[in-house]
């Protein structure tokens, strides 16, 4: 479980970090609720506290759905768009980090010639990508489930071993006179001291 734990805080965090590069608010606050739960999950598992496990089992299920709303989101299936400024909650106009510096872009920074814009502005034109921005956040969507669906799984067999330990735990002088693994003897023999 730690391995798997470490795979996952480590695929976050570099979805983190490109994702504030990218001022991508709606993402770095999902990401961030992962990292924690994550953690928490771990916890649970080193501490033997099967209720964190499974607050990470249902965060989990909630994450697969969030990656596969921005794979939808990205690959503009429905009546979604990758234009639109849903993953930045409509405060700014900024985009994935990816769009501008994804492997092998080649980005160009255009002044406006009209002079009623103001000198700040410029318009950004990127060429010779030789993968997509969006193809790149769908790529790490999809390795986010792969590893949160095997997290989910994983969480699910501690779950289950915990709650087996719990049932089968006897307690020494507890109120049972007979230990499962012996079996009730009849008769008690009596030696002198």
């Amino acid at each position: 479980m730690f391995c798997l734990c470490v795979f996952l805080q480590l695929a976050a965090l570099e979805r983190q970090i490109f994702d504030f590069l990218g001022f991508q608010w709606a993402p770095i606050l999902g990401n961030f609720l992962q990292i924690i739960v994550v953690i928490l999950g771990l916890f649970g598992t080193i501490q033997f506290r099967p209720r964190y496990i499974v607050v990470y089992t249902v965060w989990t299920a909630l994450w697969v759905t969030w990656n596969v709303f921005i794979i939808c989101f990205y690959l503009e299936v429905g009546g979604l768009s990758k234009e639109t400024d849903l993953m930045t909650f409509n405060i700014s106009m900024h985009r994935s980090w990816w769009r501008e510096h994804g492997p092998g872009c080649i980005r160009r920074v255009v002044r406006p010639s009209s002079p009623g814009i103001l000198e700040d502005y410029s318009y950004v034109s990127v060429t010779g990508c030789i993968i997509d921005f969006q193809y790149l956040e769908v790529i790490h969507s999809a390795i986010q489930i792969l590893l949160s669906l095997i997290g989910f799984v994983y969480a699910c067999y501690v779950i289950s071993i915990f709650m087996e330990e719990e049932d089968s735990f006897d307690f020494i002088g507890g109120l049972d006179t007979y230990s499962y693994r012996q079996p009730p003897q009849e008769h008690v023999e009596l030696k002198p001291v």
